[in-house]
């Protein structure tokens, strides 16, 4: 059976080098008369009957349950354990996204809870670990509801029209990161080529109660272009690079015919101490429309784009592996097209990825609703705004689609 649980992390463009994948068998079961809560399934002495595979849904073959018939309400539990050398850090459980609506337990005890089905999400679980085993439990809600961001997901069983099987519950990976007691919630990066420069805004976990160093360093193709470090004595923490390489305006552009991807590494400390440590990326372009006209980097492109679903046949939403995202990158290049609008999905983080690697525009479209109303309206203004937070810095991104 072909598995996400690869080795690398799940999010390339916010990658820490301490985490641990929770991909795998997990316990699960269903809970249609809506029993778990009233009996407490939450607490770890409880066995649920089933088994998964996450980050597999349950109507997806590759889970090994596989069935269309609807399901409002799932568990799912298993064990996992810290890393010795994890001690006296602070441990987050993310999340890459759950349809629609979890509730997450660690030994028995409710950490939180998060709304919507395509957006990442995660807990600083550190004060709810104990030493050894641990357990980890998610009540998950995904009912028919035609205010949800749907996208190509039918809301009944079997399928209709131009619509596909639903996904209910995990999707996407399931993780552990370590960091210090502070750590960067946000890391965007704005590129302005006219400038030449690149604006680093940072969002940092934890009351600032005194200051913060930042230390930064860019490459390119593996060569450092920039090294640096700048204080903070707020959460907020901005800073613009000049992109030109000693004095001279060389500065490469991203562009389909040479994605040029300048690789970002800031490191976080208090007092010398080092708190945490990202890898992110971003690329120097531009887009704009001018005269009913697209410009990247100011000169006209013509766009040749695909239409891409992101269903596969045994895993419906949730690639099966990172070589058939990479497979479909490649095909969409080898085919004579430089673009792709992602149709009615916020797609894994991985495909934005590999297009930023390999020159593919993109259109990111949220998935519509299929009703009017104040829930659909928070929906997706909840959605479009985690969708462009979460992927800011992909330069294959020229559009952001709110409505199909």
């Amino acid at each position: 059976m072909n598995k996400v649980s690869h080795t690398a992390h799940p999010r390339p463009d916010f990658a820490r080098a301490d985490f641990q994948l929770l991909n795998g068998s997990w316990q699960f079961a269903f809970d249609d008369e809506d029993q778990g809560v009233k009996d407490r399934w939450e607490q770890p002495g409880h066995t649920l009957p089933m088994t998964i595979e996450v980050p597999f849904c349950y109507q997806s073959k590759q889970s090994g349950i596989h069935t269309d018939e609807i399901h409002p309400i799932i568990w799912y539990r298993r064990a996992f354990t810290i890393a010795p050398d994890w001690a006296g850090r602070h441990v987050w459980l993310r999340f890459g996204a759950v349809d629609f609506e979890a509730w997450v337990y660690v030994n028995g005890r409710m950490v939180g809870n998060h709304r919507g089905g395509y957006a990442p999400f995660g807990f600083d679980i550190t004060p709810y670990l104990v030493e050894g085993e641990n357990d980890l439990c998610l009540r998950v809600v995904d009912t028919p509801d035609l205010s949800q961001p749907r996208g190509k997901q039918y809301w009944q069983r079997g399928l209709m029209g131009c619509w596909y099987t639903p996904t209910s519950g995990i999707w996407q990976s399931v993780y552990l990161e370590a960091t210090g007691h502070h750590s960067f919630d946000v890391i965007h990066v704005t590129p302005d080529i006219d400038s030449r420069e690149a604006r680093i805004n940072t969002l940092i976990v934890g009351e600032v109660k005194t200051p913060l160093m930042i230390e930064y360093e860019v490459s390119l193709d593996g060569r450092i272009t920039h090294r640096g470090q700048w204080q903070t004595t707020t959460p907020r923490a901005n800073l613009t690079l000049d992109m030109r390489e000693a004095g001279v305006d060389s500065m490469r552009y991203w562009r389909p015919e040479d994605p040029a991807l300048y690789q970002l590494t800031l490191t976080l400390k208090q007092e010398e101490q080092p708190l945490d440590c990202v890898t992110t990326y971003f690329g120097m372009r531009s887009v704009e429309v001018k005269n009913g006209q697209v410009l990247l980097n100011h000169q006209p492109i013509y766009q040749r784009l695909v239409l891409d679903q992101g269903y596969w046949p045994d895993t419906l939403l949730t690639p099966p592996d990172e070589e058939a995202i990479i497979a479909d990158v490649k095909w969409i290049k080898e085919l004579g097209f430089n673009g792709v609008r992602k149709h009615q999905k916020i797609e894994d983080p991985r495909f934005y990825h590999w297009c930023d690697r390999m020159g593919v525009l993109v259109w990111g479209e949220l998935p519509a609703s299929y009703t009017y109303n104040n829930q659909m309206l928070q929906n997706n203004v909840n959605g479009m705004m985690d969708f462009i937070n979460r992927d800011y810095n992909h330069p294959s991104i020229i559009a952001w689609v709110p409505l199909n």
